[in-house]
C-alpha cells in the first residue's frame, strides 16, 4: 500500500500541500517589508536568500497543516482532494518532507541572513504549524484573531532581514496584517460554514451565527482602515500611500457593509477575494509610496527608527 502511494505521488502534490498562493503572497508582503525598512536599495543577496528561506519555513508549516488536517480535509468538499487528504502523500512522507523543507529555510536564514531572522520564522513556524494547527484552530472560536498573530509576521521578516531588528515600523506592518486577518477569513467561514460544522471545527459563524459574524468583520474592517493609516500618521508613508489605502478601505467596507445586509449570497466569497487583492495592492502602494518620495521617507523613517530604539 504504501509503494503504492508513492508512486501516485508527484512533486505537485509536494507543491500543492506548501500553499504556494498564500506563500506567494507572504513573499511579497516580506518583501515590501525589506524596501521599507531602508532609505536606499536591499542588498540583492538579502532579497533572494531571505525570500527562498521565508517561502521554505512557511511552505513547511503548510505541510503540517496539510497533514494535520487531512481527515478533516477529506470530509469538506473545498479540501476534499488535496494530497495528504486522497492519501497521495501519507503522513510520513509530509512530515519528512516539512522536516527537510524547514529545516533549510532556517539554515539560509541563519547562515545568509541573520540569526533574528531566522529565530522568528521558527517561532512563525511553532505558532501556525503547532499551535494554531493542533490547537487553537479546534479549541475557539477565536482561532483566527488568535493564529492570526503567526501569519501576520512576513513584512518583519523582510525587515528584520534588512535591519537586523525589531522596530516599531516592522511591527505597524505586523499589525496591518494581523487587523486584515479575522474579515479575510470570515468571509470564507461564512460561505463553508456547514462543511466547518459537519467537521467539528469551531469557527465562529458555527458557534455564534452568521449575523453576529458578519457584524464582527465589519468591525475589523474599520480597524484594518485604522491600522492602514498609521504609516501615513508616523512619517512612515505618504499621500499616495494614504490615498491608495483609503480607496482601497472604502472597497473593503463596502463589501463588509454587503455582508452585513445579508442580501446578497455571493457577498461572502466576493469579500474573500477582494481581501486578497486588497492586502497585495495595499503593500504595493506602501511601496511605490516609498520610493517615489525617498528623502522625506528616508528622514522620518531613520527619526522613527531612532525614537524607537
Amino acid at each position: 500500500m504504501t509503494e503504492v502511494t508513492i508512486m501516485q505521488a508527484s512533486w505537485r502534490d509536494y507543491l500543492e500541500m506548501t500553499k504556494p498562493r498564500v506563500v506567494l503572497l507572504m513573499l511579497l508582503c516580506a518583501l515590501v517589508g525589506m524596501f521599507l525598512a531602508t532609505p536606499g536599495m536591499v542588498a540583492i543577496d538579502v532579497i533572494v536568500f531571505g525570500l527562498i528561506g521565508v517561502a521554505l519555513v512557511a511552505g513547511s508549516a503548510a505541510v503540517v497543516n496539510h497533514v494535520a488536517d487531512s481527515h478533516i480535509d477529506a470530509r469538506m468538499a473545498r479540501t476534499e482532494s488535496r494530497p495528504a487528504a486522497m492519501g497521495r502523500v501519507n503522513n510520513f512522507q509530509g512530515l519528512v518532507f516539512s522536516a527537510i523543507t524547514g529545516i533549510a529555510g532556517l539554515l539560509i536564514l541563519w547562515v545568509f541572513v541573520n540569526p533574528l531572522t531566522a529565530w522568528l520564522n521558527l517561532a512563525s513556524w511553532v505558532g501556525y504549524g503547532l499551535v494554531y494547527t493542533l490547537y487553537l484552530k479546534r479549541a475557539t472560536p477565536q482561532n483566527i484573531v488568535i493564529g492570526g498573530l503567526f501569519g501576520a509576521a512576513p513584512p518583519l521578516f523582510g525587515w528584520t532581514a534588512v535591519t537586523n531588528s525589531i522596530d516599531a515600523g516592522g511591527l505597524l506592518l505586523v499589525l496591518i496584517i494581523f487587523a486584515w486577518t479575522p474579515p479575510h477569513f470570515w468571509a470564507l467561514a461564512l460561505e463553508r460554514k456547514d462543511e466547518y460544522a459537519k467537521v467539528g471545527t469551531p469557527m465562529l459563524p458555527v458557534t455564534h451565527g452568521e449575523r453576529f459574524t458578519r457584524l464582527h468583520i465589519l468591525l475589523y474592517t474599520v480597524i484594518l482602515v485604522i491600522s492602514t493609516v498609521l504609516p501615513f500618521l508616523i512619517g512612515m508613508s505618504g499621500l499616495l500611500y494614504l490615498a491608495g489605502a483609503l480607496a482601497l478601505g472604502a472597497g473593503f467596507i463596502y463589501w463588509a457593509i454587503i455582508l452585513v445586509q445579508a442580501r446578497n449570497p455571493k457577498a461572502p466569497m466576493a469579500t474573500f477575494r477582494y481581501s486578497i487583492v486588497y492586502l497585495g495592492v495595499l503593500f504595493l502602494f506602501l511601496l511605490a509610496d516609498h520610493y517615489m518620495f525617498v528623502p522625506e521617507q528616508a528622514m522620518h523613517l531613520i527619526e522613527w527608527q531612532s525614537v524607537s530604539a
